[in-house]
């Protein structure tokens, strides 16, 4: 296992002119809505020369969406990089935080494995893969930190799910991170595969993404859990949003709006906003 110290890194200066900016697209169906919304969003641009790109979803528990995101969703954003960049290697990697399953079960129970294998491409489950040690010492929940050696090869595109959270406030991209967690250094007894992460959980959190914050985010707003991550009522009426981008604070910064959440209260947005991104001001620009 290889451990290194993790240089601070300047998230706002890989923005550049992006950061604030959120690309949103009126929900129409899967297949007529993430192609323009990928293509507004310049995600092939933000991609650069890549060889490598891991689709992290939310597979929280073996709940249908809009508790985690929809296979169909992610076989839209699979099938546009396959049409556009061909030979590209592209992973499914998700590790879930319930106690009772493991990550194949999810991939199996939501038509994640049905979908990878009609597409040709890999489903990773993040629990069990190789790891790295890393420090950042400035850091103060996890001045260490282990975390998937993948994600430090692969462009990062997240698949959260518009949903307010019992402990959080809000769980969208930045949050989403949490399942490449390990088990086995952040199970600490509780219902779920992380639960050490729920100590100081605001801090805990913007710690992680200040290891490796997601390259671009395709935010699943079709539908919205205003309650909490498994539980309680659906947005009402539906949002019907997909948004995209490479800024994870303005990203999450839109959907918690739409949670009717004030950002400014919810620390882990709070403390990021002019690290890892930027809040405010925040444009939203529509895609038609």
């Amino acid at each position: 296992m290889k451990r290194q110290t993790h240089e601070p890194f300047d998230h706002l200066a890989r923005l550049g002119v992006e950061a604030g900016r959120v690309y949103v697209r009126h929900f129409t169906g899967w297949q007529q809505s993430v192609r323009p919304l990928l293509t507004a969003a310049r995600l092939l641009e933000q991609m650069g020369a890549a060889k490598t790109v891991l689709i992290k979803p939310n597979l929280v528990k073996n709940m249908a969406p809009p508790a985690t995101t929809p296979a169909p969703l992610v076989g839209e954003i699979v099938e546009f990089l396959q049409r556009e960049r061909p030979g590209l290697r592209i992973i499914i990697g998700e590790g879930t935080g319930d106690k009772e399953y493991d990550t194949a079960y999810m991939f199996r129970e939501l038509g994640y494995t049905a979908m990878a294998e009609g597409h040709g491409v890999e489903l990773l489950d993040l629990n069990l893969a190789p790891l790295r040690c890393l420090r950042l010492p400035q850091c103060q929940r996890w001045p260490e930190l282990y975390l998937p050696e993948i994600l430090f090869e692969a462009f990062i595109i997240s698949v959260p799910v518009l949903k307010a959270h019992s402990m959080a406030e809000v769980t969208l991209t930045m949050k989403n991170m949490l399942g490449c967690a390990p088990p086995s250094h952040y199970q600490c007894g509780g219902r779920w595969k992380k639960s050490a992460f729920h100590e100081r959980i605001q801090e805990a959190v913007l710690d992680l993404n200040r290891y490796r914050t997601p390259d671009f985010t395709i935010l699943d707003a079709t539908v919205g859990m205003c309650e909490a991550h498994v539980w309680g009522a659906h947005c009402q009426p539906p949002c019907l949003r997909l948004a995209a981008g490479v800024d994870p604070v303005a990203l999450d910064v839109y959907g918690a709006e739409l949670l009717k959440r004030d950002w400014h209260q919810i620390g882990h947005l709070h403390d990021a906003h002019g690290e890892l991104g930027q809040a405010e001001p925040l444009t939203v620009i529509a895609v038609t």
